[in-house]
Parts: C-alpha cells; structure tokens; sequence
C-alpha cells in the first residue's frame, strides 16, 4: 500500500523541517484519548501526529474541518488514505452529523483524536477561550484521557498566508493526562484543561 510510505514521508519532512524536538511528561501506551494543544498554523495537527512514537500514531486521527480538507483531490487523499482524520462540519446551518457524536464514535471504536479546542487559529502567543466541544466529549466518554501538547515557533514556520515553509526548530511539549473530575462543570472543566495547557508553554526570560 502506498499510504504507509506516504506517512512515513510526511513524517521524516516534518521532523526534518522544524528539527521536532519532543518533551514528554509521561510515557504513554496506546489506548483512546485526545490530545489537544494551541492552534496557530495549518501544520498543528501535523507536528502532533508526526512526534507520536508510531504504536501512538497508529491510533491517532486529526480531527478536522470538512469544507476545507474536502476542497481538491490531494487534500482528500490525505485526510482520507494517509491522515485517517475525523471531519467535522463547522457550519451548523449546514451540518449533516453532530460533531461530538462523530468524535464520540471514533474514541469508542478505540481511536485517539487530535484537536484544537480554540476552534480557530490564534495570531497571539497565549490561548483563546476554549469551544466547549471538549468538555462535551469528556461527559460522552467515561474515564476519557486528554493530554495537553503545547507547539511553540511552529506559527513562524507556517504562517498563515504563505505557501512555502520555513525551516525553524520547534518543540512538541506533551503534559500530563488529564479526565474530567465528578461533579466538574463546564467552566471549572474548561479553564482547568486551558491552564494546564499554558502550563507547558515556554517562560519567559
């Protein structure tokens, strides 16, 4: 098949390209979980999947935009064949399926997803409020995992509007699980996974 070669491709460009340093806090084996980190390139989902240990990267699906990633045949082929994502369809006057229940379906059937609970790129260096679909999808799957992942340069190496990347170190840093608590409210959920994952980034100097 030639998807495999395509992903293994992908992933020695993408290394080579950023240098893809990688921090964990915790070894992780495989099971469903999400990994959900800062949004602020195209290239996001990418840099996540390609600094997964590949038993880690088997099980993980990007969780995408439909009307974007369904826009030509390359596009198609690889959120489909090489990606395996999960789209989404952001326009709800225009929704065929309910968003969370498409994730929910993919965590059951023992995937791992990977999403950016802003819900839309961030120009700045912190974190937009988060969408509230992460808390839905934590009421809808018991015990559910998510780990945070901060990205740090990888806006200056994809920047919105340009085509040709550049080559700049970045880091993937992976924090610690996280799972909704008993009795945890949206808000209190929310903020919670919010600053766990501004935890990882960077300080200053």
């Amino acid at each position: 098949m030639l998807e495999p070669l395509v992903a293994r491709s992908l992933t020695g460009f993408i290394r080579l390209l950023t240098g893809s340093r990688v921090f964990w806090s915790e070894q992780l084996a495989p099971g469903p979980r999400v990994y959900y980190g800062n949004h602020s390139s195209h290239g996001d989902f990418v840099l996540i999947w390609s600094a997964l240990p590949p038993a880690l990267r088997a099980q993980a699906r990007p969780v995408a935009a439909a009307e974007y990633w369904r826009r030509g045949a390359l596009r198609r082929y690889l959120i489909r064949r090489v990606f395996k994502g999960v789209l989404v369809e952001r326009d709800a006057a225009q929704r065929t399926e309910d968003p969370i229940t498409t994730m929910t379906a993919a965590i059951e059937a023992g995937d791992a997803l990977i999403l950016f609970p802003e819900g839309t790129r961030n120009p700045g260096e912190g974190l937009l409020p988060f969408k509230s679909g992460l808390y839905h999808l934590a009421t809808r799957c018991a015990d559910l995992e998510l780990v945070p992942v901060w990205l740090e340069n990888l806006n200056r190496v994809m920047p919105k509007g340009r085509l040709i990347p550049l080559p700049l170190l970045c880091t993937a840093r992976f924090g610690m699980p996280l799972r909704l608590a008993a009795g945890e409210d949206k808000q209190g959920f929310l903020e919670r996974t919010r600053t766990a994952l501004l935890a990882l980034a960077p300080k200053e100097a």
